[in-house]
């Protein structure tokens, strides 16, 4: 395929609940335009673009798959997204290269949960927007009912563009509203027979048209004054000269319907996207991360190109997805990315069909295409001539569902940490941390599909087999008494002996973290032993006393001692005060501290006292309510971190998927005794174990 004009290319995402038809749709087109020899499938795993062994074992699209479908003169740049919460951030930078979102509706479901949250991520990203009805052939499809439920849910200016003929096992066509005719698509969708519509559907096609060219009128002023006095109705060359106006200044959100499965409907909304949606270079959503100056997609412009996702093959390496912005890209071109200020040199250019690449001899501005093989490149960085255009980044949501990786095997910790790394490199919805604290790798992802999905391409890329292990909670011990003890060490071993002792004195030092004060008087203790006193303290720290956690807010003074002045020695010093700490530990009341952490959890008003409920059961506070900007409820908690750690997915179930929280580990309170009691059995058994 030639590299097309700038007006001549469209970017489309297909977005929506899973199950609802999106890939179905997007291998309809390719179908019908000739693309494949066939239609491809998901449900028995010979879909062209839900290629992915994790996509074929789970039946859902995982990554976004980029279709290039010729139609006529255009090149239609389909990007089929997931419709799983778990992947979203691979959804919103997919629909960050578009100009339009598709959003694919079930004719029986509705829109549902993610169909709601992908629809607000659009407008705030000031996206155009159009809806597919899909599978209005299926039993108990009702069209009205469906509009209805869109109407309610996403407002007014929806307005059918199609109508179908018959639902359920009656449906046999579409009516195409804006230029009133009957279209009969054959049985592949390929062709169709174009007629007059019948009279049993004339009323409800003039009703949406009516409804069409009130929307549409508003795209200009006097001819909506006229309109709305009544003095003439908008004429045939009027709509379609206004419409891809009235779609760009989202005046209209055009409904199409039809079925992916019998390929109804799909000729039609392709048409209509030639026609009607906007090209790149109608409106620009690129903006300066210096200035917030927006950029023009613009052809006559020197080169430049915004990495809007980034993937990892096994075989190729990491593959660059590109939003050309200006000027043409060529195989052998240098450019700069603006994060690094390095060079990278495009070694070619390609264009996706599902998993097939096709090299390309040049891609102009306002196309989509993928680069192989850019070493320092990552999602979100920019690339120029002279590396001085550097691109907003999409604010993805923050991963918050943690787990805890190790190898099953132990020589193959660098494997798995090699892997990770890379999973984390190509997906800003994955962060990778080394823990210092609790000496763990944890992985922080979007849910437990994503997490599932990671481990199998794990063994079926490397061989690797990990294990999930319980995140350890980073808690802390302290005292709340002062208390002093004694701690001395004698040892004789036949020569030069140990001889070590220390009086320590601990006060409870809250916020202060750990200080030590030196209050020997008169020499009982030599001045350069000191400092071993106080390494024997913060050893012991380190270790804990109730359950192996480590101590803060203690200040801790050495009062008293004596010393031998041959046995007398650091190592000696050092075991007398981790002895006089434990024993002065005992006596202060020590006790366990747990994290606690601070939430905001956004919900729809209906599901508030569910979750308010469930934070009680949680031993949560709640700490107070707002409003949302989109009416939402945001519920604000402080709740011990312990109980919240996985609380995606109880807040999923608890919300159908619909909520979302922040949250943030704030300060430390002390532990309930239940919770204390469980820790030291815990403790005590693992060092039974040796562990």
């Amino acid at each position: 395929m030639a590299a097309p004009a700038t007006e001549h290319v469209r970017n489309i995402v297909l977005v929506g609940q899973d199950g609802a038809g999106k890939t179905s749709l997007a291998e309809a087109m390719l179908y019908v335009s000739g693309k494949t020899p066939r239609m491809g499938t998901t449900h028995d795993g010979k879909s062209y673009l839900d290629y992915d062994p994790e996509e074929i074992k789970r039946k859902f699209t995982i990554n976004t798959s980029v279709a290039p479908i010729p139609y006529k003169d255009y090149k239609i740049n389909v990007l089929d997204t997931s419709g799983h919460p778990d992947f979203i951030g691979d959804t919103l930078a997919s629909m960050q290269a578009a100009e339009m979102a598709l959003f694919v509706v079930d004719a029986v479901a509705g829109p549902q949960v993610m169909t709601t949250r992908l629809w607000r991520e659009a407008e705030d990203m000031r996206l155009s927007r159009a809806v597919y009805i899909n599978h209005i052939d299926r039993e108990n499809a009702n069209f009205d009912t469906a509009m209805a439920s869109l109407h309610a849910r996403f407002g007014t200016r929806l307005g059918a563009v199609t109508i179908p003929m018959g639902v359920d096992k009656g449906f046999k066509g579409v009516i195409d509203v804006i230029r009133m005719k009957a279209h009969y698509h054959n049985a592949t969708g390929t062709d169709d027979s174009v007629e007059e519509i019948p009279e049993e559907f004339m009323e409800a096609a003039m009703a949406a048209r009516d409804k069409l060219c009130d929307l549409v009128a508003e795209a200009d002023d006097e001819l909506m004054m006229k309109y709305l006095d009544g003095e003439e109705q908008l004429t045939q060359a009027e709509l379609e000269s206004l419409l891809d106006k009235a779609i760009a200044q989202e005046l209209i959100i055009p409904v199409f319907v039809g079925s992916t499965i019998i390929m109804q409907g799909v000729l039609n909304l392709m048409e209509d996207i030639v026609t009607y949606f906007p090209h790149p270079r109608s409106h620009g959503r690129f903006r300066q991360m210096s200035d917030g100056v927006t950029i023009p997609i613009d052809e006559t412009k020197r080169p430049s190109a915004f990495v809007f996702k980034t993937a990892s093959d096994p075989f190729v390496g990491r593959l660059s997805f590109l939003k050309v912005l200006s000027g043409y890209l060529e195989p052998g071109l240098e450019l700069i990315n603006s994060r690094t200020g390095k060079k990278e040199r495009l070694g070619k250019i390609q264009v996706m069909m599902g998993k097939e690449p096709v090299d390309v001899k040049s891609a102009k501005a306002g196309d989509i295409v993928v680069v192989p093989k850019l070493t320092e490149t990552r999602s979100g960085d920019t690339l120029s001539v002279e590396g001085d255009i550097a691109i907003e980044p999409l604010e993805l949501p923050e991963p918050l569902y943690p787990v805890a990786i190790e190898a099953a095997n132990k020589n193959d910790e660098d494997k798995l940490g090699t892997f990770l790394a890379r999973v984390a490199e190509s997906d800003p919805t994955i962060r990778l941390v080394r823990d210092d604290q609790t000496h763990q790798t944890l992985l922080y992802a979007m849910g437990d599909t994503q997490v599932d999905m990671i481990l199998s391409r794990l063994k079926e890329q490397t061989g690797v087999e990990a294990r999930l292990v319980d995140v350890k909670i980073p808690y802390r011990e302290t005292i709340r008494k002062t208390a002093e003890a004694q701690g001395r060490h004698k040892k004789q071993t036949g020569g030069a002996g140990q001889f070590g002792d220390c009086w320590l004195r601990l006060e409870p030092f809250p916020g202060g973290g750990y200080e030590f004060l030196d209050e020997i008087k008169g020499g009982v203790i030599p001045n350069g032993l000191i400092p071993a006193v106080d390494k024997g303290v913060q050893e012991a720290m380190a270790e804990g006393f109730l359950a192996g956690f480590p101590m803060v807010d203690i200040k801790c003074a050495v009062f008293d001692g004596s010393y031998h002045p041959v046995d007398s020695n650091e190592m000696a010093f050092k075991q007398a005060a981790r002895i006089a700490f434990r024993a002065a530990c005992e006596k202060a009341n020590p006790v366990i501290l747990e994290p606690m952490a601070t939430m905001d959890i956004t919900i729809g008003e209906e599901y508030a006292g569910a979750i308010m409920g469930n934070i009680t059961t949680r031993r949560g506070r709640i700490i107070g309510t707002d409003a949302g900007e989109a009416g939402e409820t945001i519920i604000k908690v402080r709740v011990p971190y312990a109980e919240v750690i996985d609380y995606t997915k109880d807040l999923r179930s608890l919300t159908r998927g619909s909520g979302s929280y922040t949250i943030e580990i704030d300060g430390y309170e002390d532990a309930p005794h239940d919770v204390t009691k469980k820790l030291v059995a815990d403790y005590e058994a693992a060092r039974a174990a040796g562990n």
